[in-house]
């Protein structure tokens, strides 16, 4: 397995010495103590959203960063402010959670599922390709578990059919993709600050970043109301003279947006994690390397691939389970595992374009609302089913994600235990 970091125990414990108990430090508690000793009024009155959205675009080698209420909506300021709506379709992959899809239904645009490469897990840039059609606005490749997408022949069919290009980077933290910073390819990139994923601010939050200034002020504009006085650049003036925006004629929406704004107190915590991020991944990286170990080489857990040139961020340890070569099923396999100590076993996401909302459409009521009957919409999608994306459809039922989130080494090392028993009963 390439991209593992084998490190003595010694480092590993050094590294783990820096990761507070519960994910809360001193930094995250001095922050929050400056939002608290501010009070609150009608402003962020110490900047902190200013303070994290700066610190995000250097972290992640982007011009411009937005904050806002969680990733999901992350995706659809991006979607809305590429102008996909009724009548157009956007790329998504299926193996991913669910809100990769959903924030095309919530454009009113129509989703359309790409396969997986059987190897990396993530979505195949042939099968974009193939299912590119006049209608296509965007596409969202997806870095799974913390690998990066192959984004050379995403980019190159986004060039040829004039597509923006999305990164849901909600899994991947300072990975690399032949020697470029994962968010920094695309035209604009959607991060996850969820509970799970290396960095939180408290439990869900997310953001964007971007280099494109005026895509980026789009965003923005979606995500605060449509109000005009907001630039793509965090510290630029927020504020209109008090007696223009007093005045009985001033008009403060002159283009539609919601409201995805990010609370100061998220944005408090999201600063003081950012600045252990490089800690956070690293010891995700760390504890893969025991799980790998701990595999050995049975042929029957089958790896997922990390490219020449790929750097992982290791959200997740993954393999597939090949049941014929282990003599057992899957549900075995966890069942087992949790015997000998395992901390639960995951499956990956049951396939996006077989989840029961989506074979019935019923995402406005009845399937006749979905976005896939709308009279602008002149494309073929007007179902989901089986069969369309097989790989995915045969590759999702034998994934075993193991966790890498733990905060302390002796837990992940009996967690690896677990699983060098569990390898070692079966063969």
């Amino acid at each position: 397995m390439q991209d593992i970091q084998r490190t003595s125990e010694y480092q590993a414990r050094e590294v783990f010495s820096r990761l507070p108990a519960g994910r809360v430090g001193e930094q995250d508690r001095k922050y929050m103590n400056e939002v608290l000793d501010a009070g609150f009024g009608n402003s962020d009155r110490c900047d902190m959203n200013v303070r994290f959205e700066k610190a995000l675009a250097e972290k992640f080698s982007a011009k411009y960063a937005v904050t806002c209420a969680n990733g999901t909506v992350s995706l659809h300021a991006c979607l809305a402010a590429a102008g996909a709506g009724p009548g157009d379709e956007v790329i998504v992959p299926s193996l991913t959670a669910a809100a990769t899809a959903t924030s095309v239904v919530y454009c009113g645009a129509v989703p359309v599922f790409a396969d997986i490469s059987p190897d990396t897990f993530t979505m195949d840039p042939e099968d974009v390709r193939r299912k590119v059609t006049p209608h296509t606005k965007a596409i969202i490749p997806v870095s799974l578990y913390g690998l990066a997408c192959d984004m050379d022949p995403i980019m190159e069919i986004a060039r040829e059919y004039d597509l923006t290009v999305i990164e849901d980077n909600a899994q991947c933290y300072l990975g690399t993709y032949k020697g470029q910073p994962v968010g920094a390819i695309g035209h604009a990139s959607s991060w996850s600050f969820q509970g799970s994923k290396h960095m939180t601010t408290g439990g869900d939050g997310g953001a964007v970043t971007c280099s494109d200034r005026e895509y980026m002020k789009r965003i923005k504009r979606v995500m605060g109301f449509g109000y005009p006085t907001i630039e793509a650049e965090s510290d630029a003036p927020r504020t209109v003279p008090r007696d223009v925006r007093q005045d009985r004629d001033f008009r403060r929406h002159p283009t539609f947006g919601y409201n995805f704004r990010m609370p100061v107190t998220s944005a408090a915590l999201g600063l003081a994690q950012l600045e252990r991020l490089e800690d956070l991944v690293e010891a995700r990286r760390i504890i893969a390397g025991l799980y790998e170990d701990a595999a050995g080489d049975v042929p029957w857990l089958i790896r997922q691939k990390v490219p020449e040139g790929y750097g992982h961020s290791w959200w997740a340890y993954v393999c597939r389970v090949d049941e014929q070569m282990l003599g057992a099923d899957w549900r075995t396999f966890r069942k087992k595992f949790i015997e000998f100590g395992g901390d639960g076993l995951y499956s990956a996401w049951y396939p996006v374009h077989l989840e029961p909302t989506f074979l019935r459409m019923n995402f406005y009521g009845d399937a006749y609302r979905a976005p896939n009957f709308h009279p602008l919409y002149k494309g073929n999608v007007k179902s989901y089913s089986r069969g369309d994306c097989p790989v995915c459809e045969e590759v999702q039922r034998t994934l075993v994600q193991f966790k890498t989130s733990f905060q302390d080494y002796d837990t992940a090392v009996q967690q690896a235990e677990a699983l060098k028993k569990t390898v070692e009963y079966f063969s």
